[in-house]
């Protein structure tokens, strides 16, 4: 029996819903035949550009390939003028993620340095997310090794705290770094604010790339020092002002104007469209960033214009002026949007001669380069997956690999996870947890029964959802594998993808390999001269194993805590977070007078003497 489609235009359906479109400006849905959105696009007008996709003949005609064969409707929205289009435009594609759009994705989250200007003594951290917080965020750096570096002199050259805020709070005699005279150690010692703040201005103006002027500024405070006969304090500020310099010197020159500019550089092949971006700071590069988009059916100009704004659609310093490699028609648009949100001209230019077109074509070089490597990549993965279909014998190729695991001590808080990796790379945004809900004994058996059964169910109650294995593993022997096909058996999903089982080798039994076991085969494969095929099945396996130990040990941490506080009379979830901030344990908690309890703004006075009773019941 066919699939019925809640879209079910023909190509004169649509013709006749395109006439009935007004030209006017506004944004276009384009829809495939589950009612997916797949590509959003906005217009000048509305008409003419939808029939772009459509000859008037009657017929869906290829205008960009296999878009065009997808479509079975769309939907429209006007917008009062183009600049108001351009912002919704953006705002769908953010919120519907289409598949053929240019989408900013959060598998790769480059580092960034966090500070927290609102504490009395802030310090840097290095994180992967920028959060809509109050803090201000250095960055995006191009590594890890490049952030931790850029953290690393900054430790060196400024005196600011080195500890974790838990340590800062907890800690009672200064540490080796105040020692070294590398911190000023406020956890411990009376330091004036002010002084405080003044190294963490200094460290901000060598983040923002100012190091000129920070150099300035120290060496005419060592000559104040020397004129005063200061001359320990003026060692020191000649000493940072050395380590400055060969900071400076590291860095690489890229304009002589010493102006903040970012430059974006988009190439294509076939399958792939990548985007490099240069952040030049005071006419040094300071850091370079890739991002890879496998499929998207754009124009250069409508790729780079989305991409554009998606990029400054997060807590990212606008420079005053953007490089590009594609001169966009919308640039005047995205100049005026920019502007609403610096309160100050953003300029968007496509050079052709001098000095800024030079440093447009070393980021077109540095794209065309990575792109290269991208590509070689993606084939030596796609060799393996090839490789590794002929090998297990399976029936499809297994570009989606599920692996499940589970993880319990005893009956207690028993957990179970699925990793997922497609096309040879992990893709965390699919992983899952689960908890063991039906089964309240021991039994790695019924627990990976009730797993499987979770996440396959689903699959049969959608058999149009795209997240379909094509290779599903799980960690254990024939037992564990003779259990999923049991599952697939009762859900009637036989032959929809392959299937096979991991168990660790036994060493005491002289066993020098992991085997892998496959359904209607007694033996485990051998993989003799392919090892990196079962390094490769290792990886995910430990990496499901490592997912599931993780959630395992929150959810133990989690319960540890609920089974105490969660059984006091008057503490819910406000009290029980007030308590912790405060007091930083139950531990602490449960050593607490009834003075200090009555003390917390909060708890009220019936709640701390019940508190209080908890821990010590024959206190009257």
């Amino acid at each position: 029996m066919e699939k019925q489609h809640p879209y079910t235009d023909t190509a004169a359906n649509l013709t006749d819903k395109l006439a009935r479109i007004a030209h006017e400006p506004g944004v276009y849905m384009l829809k495939d035949d589950d009612g997916a959105i797949i590509y959003i696009g906005k217009a000048r007008d509305l008409r003419k550009r939808l029939a772009a996709y459509f000859k008037s003949s009657g017929h869906t005609d290829m205008k960009t390939g296999v878009l065009v064969k997808k479509i079975v409707d769309f939907d429209t929205i006007i917008t009062g003028n183009e600049k108001e289009a351009l912002i919704l435009e953006s705002n769908l594609i953010k919120r519907h993620r289409p598949r053929y759009n240019v989408v900013l994705k959060d598998d790769k989250r480059y580092p960034s340095l966090r500070l927290d200007l609102q504490e009395d003594y802030p310090s840097f951290s290095i994180v992967r997310k920028i959060g809509q917080d109050h803090a201000t965020y250095f960055g995006p750096f191009a590594s890890a090794h490049a952030v931790r570096e850029t953290l690393k002199t900054i430790n060196k050259t400024f005196k600011l705290r080195k500890c974790r805020a838990k340590d800062f709070k907890t800690r009672t005699r200064p540490c080796l770094h105040c020692q070294m005279e590398g911190c000023l150690a406020p956890c411990c010692l009376d330091v004036d604010p002010r002084v405080y703040q003044e190294q963490v201005n200094e460290a901000v103006m060598f983040l923002n790339g100012r190091t000129k002027d920070l150099i300035a500024k120290i060496k005419q405070q060592m000559n104040t020092a020397a004129r005063a006969q200061e001359f320990e304090k003026a060692a020191h500020l000649r000493d940072k002002m050395f380590s400055l310099q060969r900071t400076i010197e590291k860095q690489i020159a890229v304009t002589t104007d010493f102006q903040d500019r970012d430059v974006f550089a988009l190439v294509r092949s076939k399958d792939c469209a990548l985007v490099t971006v240069f952040n030049v700071v005071a006419g040094f590069l300071k850091g370079t960033q890739h991002y890879s988009f496998a499929e998207t059916i754009s124009t250069d100009a409508e790729a780079m214009g989305t991409f554009i704004r998606q990029y400054y659609d997060k807590p990212v310093a606008l420079p005053k002026e953007i490089l590009t490699s594609v001169e966009m028609q919308d640039s005047r648009l995205i100049e005026d949007w920019f502007k609403a949100v610096k309160g100050q001209k953003v300029r968007i230019l496509n050079p052709k001669r001098g000095e800024k077109a030079k440093l447009l074509t070393m980021t077109l070089r540095n794209a065309e380069n990575e792109l290269k490597e991208l590509l070689a990549a993606r084939s030596a993965e796609m060799q393996l997956l090839l490789r590794l279909q002929k090998k297990l014998k399976l029936s499809r190729l297994p570009e989606r690999i599920e692996c499940f695991d589970n993880s319990n001590i005893g009956s207690a808080q028993a957990v179970a996870s699925m990793v997922v990796f497609e096309k040879g790379k992990l893709r965390k945004s699919a992983y899952r947890k689960f908890n063991i809900k039906a089964v309240d004994i021991q039994d790695d058996y019924a627990y990976m029964r009730e797993v499987l059964h979770r996440r396959l169910a689903k699959l049969k109650s959608q058999p149009e959802s795209r997240a379909r294995p094509d290779l599903l593993m799980v960690d254990g022997g024939r037992g564990q594998l003779g259990i999923a096909l049991a599952v697939i058996g009762e859900l009637e999903l036989e032959d929809q993808f392959d299937m096979i089982a991991i168990a660790k080798k036994d060493e005491k039994k002289g066993q020098v390999q992991d085997k892998i076991f496959k359904p209607g085969r007694s033996n485990p494969i051998a993989f003799g001269r392919d090892s990196d095929l079962l390094l490769f099945l290792q990886r995910i396996r430990d990496e499901a194993h490592r997912f599931a130990i993780s959630f395992h040990r929150k959810r133990r941490a989690k319960d540890a805590l609920q089974s105490e506080l969660d059984g006091i009379p008057g503490v819910g979830k406000a009290r029980k977070t007030i308590l912790l901030k405060h007091f930083k344990s139950i531990k602490k908690i449960r050593k607490a007078g009834i003075d200090q309890l009555n003390a917390l703004a909060g708890i009220p006075p019936a709640t701390a003497e019940a508190i209080h009773q908890f821990y010590n019941p024959d206190t009257e």
